[in-house]
């Protein structure tokens, strides 16, 4: 009898099966942004044009990608989790598959910069944001944690195959792959995706008690209207702007310098493009292991504190990339194992303390905005990093100054919250 009544309690809570639809959608856009780094080579090559030129592209996918966020944590809230997914995967599967066909600086900068920016907005940090606010109570620290390693995870399965792809097959193969990824999971968000714990009866994980006698409903009013309403509250606030400049420096640091140019910095110390590819999957494999670790932490431990570790590792790794480029395998080993356990391991504590500050309700809109902070310092060092190497002919300087701005923020992030205290442990 005992066994029985008990039984119940075991089963899963749906708040997992979310999270694991989440995570296979974030890993196909992780797919989907990784690709920059691997074609930007012989992309450039075939039609003759200068990084910057190719960078210029990349830097308006980033920046589009960062501006979504915001608007696309209101469309989760008006038209649902699962339809705005399904946008996302296909709007990624048009944008790379047609750009195969592309001949035109023009063309690449509508489906590249534009159409795949837009896909990759929908299903990016924000939204792993979102399902751990509202699936989660308990263990929602990890949850992002393991969301957000997702992007670690997309490099470890697409970047190896995809510079190997390119290599026999030429850069058209790359974007065809992701095409066919994002197509592919589509269906999987259709089927198993559920928008709010209402929708299945129950509360979010952690919680107690009958689920709401309401049933879900979308929040009414313009996305828009209420993503921009959100922002002009926040900027009054102090550590909006810390969290927000410590992203900036975030992304500048990540996927605008290391995501789109470490493969070419690399074959220009004379490192195989396949090599490089395998390098960041790498830093992908110790980014999964430390935001995971991350998201743990940031429900046990000051966020603050962690955050300031995190962004002086980085660094000091990223000035030290120029000589382990320049230098024996081993340097760039170590390069690879320090920086990679801090990747996006920013971004738990960050979402940790957004939501202390600015309360669950409006946490995911405001920490869209700050991601769009980041993606505007991604934009930045995307580009910036492509016209210091045409002028200077090499990156060096590029990777140095990324280094110096990280110490910068590992000091700016302390007082943030502070006045609040740090954030209890979701446990407590």
């Amino acid at each position: 009898m005992l066994k029985a009544a008990a039984s119940p309690q075991k089963k899963i809570h749906y708040g997992w099966i979310v999270a694991g639809v989440t995570f296979v959608t974030l890993l196909a856009a992780a797919g989907a942004r990784a690709t920059a780094g691997v074609i930007l080579l012989p992309f450039g090559n075939e039609f003759q044009w200068s990084r910057a030129k190719v960078s210029s592209i990349v830097s308006i996918n980033i920046f589009l990608y960062g501006l979504i966020g915001p608007f696309a944590a209101a469309l989760y809230q008006r038209f649902g989790l699962r339809r705005t997914m399904i946008a996302g995967m296909l709007l990624l599967s048009v944008g790379y598959g047609l750009s195969t066909r592309a001949t035109h600086y023009w063309q690449f900068v509508v489906l590249w910069g534009f159409v795949v920016g837009a896909g990759s907005g929908l299903a990016a940090t924000v939204l792993g944001a979102a399902v751990a606010n509202r699936w989660f109570t308990a263990r929602r620290g990890l949850v992002m944690g393991v969301l957000t390693a997702s992007t670690a995870t997309g490099q470890l399965i697409f970047l190896p195959a995809l510079a190997t792809a390119v290599t026999a097959s030429g850069w058209r193969a790359a974007p065809l792959i992701v095409a066919a990824a994002t197509l592919l999971v589509t269906p999987v968000i259709w089927f198993f995706m559920r928008d709010d714990p209402r929708d299945v009866g129950l509360r979010p994980f952690g919680e107690s008690g009958a689920p709401d006698s309401a049933n879900s409903a979308a929040v009414a009013g313009n996305p828009a209207k209420r993503a921009l309403a959100v922002l002009v509250e926040a900027v009054r606030v102090r550590d909006f702007w810390l969290l927000a400049g410590s992203f900036f420096v975030c992304g500048a640091s990540t996927n605008g310098l290391i995501g789109t140019h470490l493969v070419a910095a690399a074959f220009d110390c004379g490192i195989p493009e396949v090599r490089a590819a395998s390098l960041l999957a790498l830093m992908g494999l110790f980014d999964l292991l430390g935001t995971t670790a991350s998201g743990w932490l940031s429900d046990r431990y000051n966020c603050r504190y962690l955050l300031f570790g995190y962004y002086g590792l980085r660094g000091l790794s990223l000035m030290f990339l120029p000589q382990a480029l320049l230098g024996p395998t081993a340097g760039l080993g170590m390069f690879a194992v320090f920086y990679g356990l801090d990747w996006i391991a920013t971004v738990p504590p960050t979402v940790r303390l957004t939501a202390d500050v600015f309360g669950r309700e409006k946490a995911s809109i405001v920490f869209g905005w700050v991601v769009a902070s980041h993606q505007v310092g991604a934009a930045f060092a995307a580009y910036g990093a492509g016209v210091l190497r045409t002028n200077l002919g090499s990156y060096a300087w590029a990777f140095i100054s990324a280094g110096a701005l990280c110490l910068i923020a590992a000091v700016a992030v302390l007082p943030i919250a502070r006045r609040r205290g740090a954030p209890a442990p979701a446990g407590a």
